[in-house]
């Protein structure tokens, strides 16, 4: 009787033994993966202050040098700078590009477009640039004729961007630069969500699924301890934005979905362009 009293009582302790050690292997688990998402954290950090220092630098030497290009009556200043120095060429050169810049953004800031007068006036082609991330990608063209009455005529804008509808919706007739701006929202929209996906192609993620539309992405990722497979949606329903109205995780692990860490995952992408929330996630060590 009392060897059995003492067996219960050893098993109960090697139970308890294991369960502290369970936990204990969990706990240094967390913090392992905790120190590494701060260590990320702290690249991407120190990274974006050396680039900030670099930026602020290079605005110093412009502005310094776009004071001296408006002083044309001042030609002193320009003598505190070797005109032979390559440095010196480059400065200038990024001064004449940042002037030019400020002058195209000021054009679209007050809803300036590029439009040429047609058939003696009776219509006007517009010219839509689009952007994303300070990079220029596709301009579109669209003809509208303004008399007898305001119409659509001819374009080269993606079929599935619903012009007719947006017309509509915005009174062409009574506001043309409502609907132009309107139309410049969806093609933005639509540029940056493709250039996401171009970049999202460049990473070591494997996309199995999108439309032309671009409004809907899916992507494979690896956890890199389990090496398990997770396949992410994410579906793009707003298609004036550039970030996703909806993200779901689907896993042979029906438990990391709701974990605290792949919640944070679902508000990062739904926050971040992909591409950029990619890497995070990388370097945080939630994908491979």
């Amino acid at each position: 009787m009392e060897r059995t009293a003492a067996k219960g009582v050893l098993s109960h302790l090697c139970l308890l033994e294991v369960q502290a050690r369970s936990r204990r292997n969990q706990t240094q688990q967390q913090q392992q993966s905790r120190v590494k998402e701060l260590k990320a954290q702290l690249e991407a950090l120190i990274v974006r202050k050396e680039r900030l220092k670099a930026e602020i630098q290079a605005h110093k030497e412009l502005q310094k040098l776009r004071l001296s290009m408006d002083k044309q009556n001042a030609p002193e200043e320009d003598e505190n700078m070797d005109d032979d120095s390559e440095n010196s060429t480059l400065l200038r050169t990024m001064a004449r590009h940042t002037q030019l810049k400020d002058l195209l953004y000021a054009h679209h800031l007050i809803g300036g477009y590029d439009i040429i007068r047609i058939r003696q006036g009776k219509g006007v082609c517009v010219s839509i640039t689009t952007a994303y991330e300070a990079i220029y990608l596709d301009t579109y063209n669209l003809e509208i004729n303004l008399k007898p009455k305001v119409r659509i005529n001819r374009h080269n804008i993606p079929p599935f961007i619903p012009l007719n509808v947006l017309a509509e919706q915005t009174n062409v007739e009574r506001d043309i630069n409502g609907f132009l701006d309107t139309v410049t929202q969806h093609l933005n929209a639509f540029a940056g969500r493709k250039q996401q996906l171009k970049l999202v192609k460049h990473k070591s993620v494997e996309v199995m699924e999108s439309n032309v539309l671009c409004s809907i992405l899916v992507l494979l990722f690896t956890v890199p301890r389990e090496k398990t497979a997770v396949l992410c949606t994410l579906e793009y329903n707003d298609h004036t934005r550039c970030l996703p109205t909806r993200v779901l995780f689907e896993s042979e692990d029906k438990q990391l979905p709701d974990s605290p860490q792949w919640k944070k995952n679902c508000n990062l992408l739904m926050e971040t362009p992909v591409h950029r929330a990619l890497l995070i996630m990388r370097k945080a060590g939630n994908i491979v």
